[in-house]
């Protein structure tokens, strides 16, 4: 699998963390930014993320924040991202099963993830949509894209 990941300066601490984790699985990523932890705007990367998973240059993406929220919305911008916020592995999976999710979104603040992160992207990684109903919803969604 090939993954878009970005992070804002906030991030980007758990966003290597997550490379390691991805490069022990043997999937391909592309780290998208930032790299340091000099102040940046989030939107940025989230776009990039978003586009290149949109543009099917990548099977999903990740993106991490201080809370995952902001990129999450950011993300949610571009047609066809459907971006998560993701706090339990329980979340990462409907994401996936349900809603057809191809972002995931996580904050960098660990008091937030009520899981070790190396569960939550493995749910999110080894989750199929399930398609079915769902299918139908998710279909709602794209038409309201336009």
């Amino acid at each position: 699998m090939r993954i878009a990941i970005g992070s804002d300066h906030r991030g980007v601490e758990l966003k290597q963390s997550i490379i390691n984790l991805i490069q022990e699985t043997g999937h391909s990523y592309e780290d998208f930014g930032s790299y340091n932890t000099e102040s940046v705007d989030y939107p940025d990367f989230a776009l990039h993320v978003a586009e290149g998973v949109a543009g099917g240059n990548f099977e999903c993406g990740i993106l991490i924040c201080d809370t995952g929220i902001g990129m999450c919305i950011a993300a949610n911008k571009v047609k066809g991202i459907r971006a998560a916020p993701c706090y339990t592995t329980f979340n990462a999976r409907r994401a996936r099963q349900h809603n057809d999710a191809n972002i995931l979104c996580l904050g960098a603040g660990e008091e937030q993830l009520q899981d070790p992160v190396s569960e939550i992207l493995d749910a999110f990684l080894t989750t199929e949509f399930e398609g079915g109903r769902h299918q139908r919803r998710i279909d709602k969604i794209k038409a309201m894209e336009g």
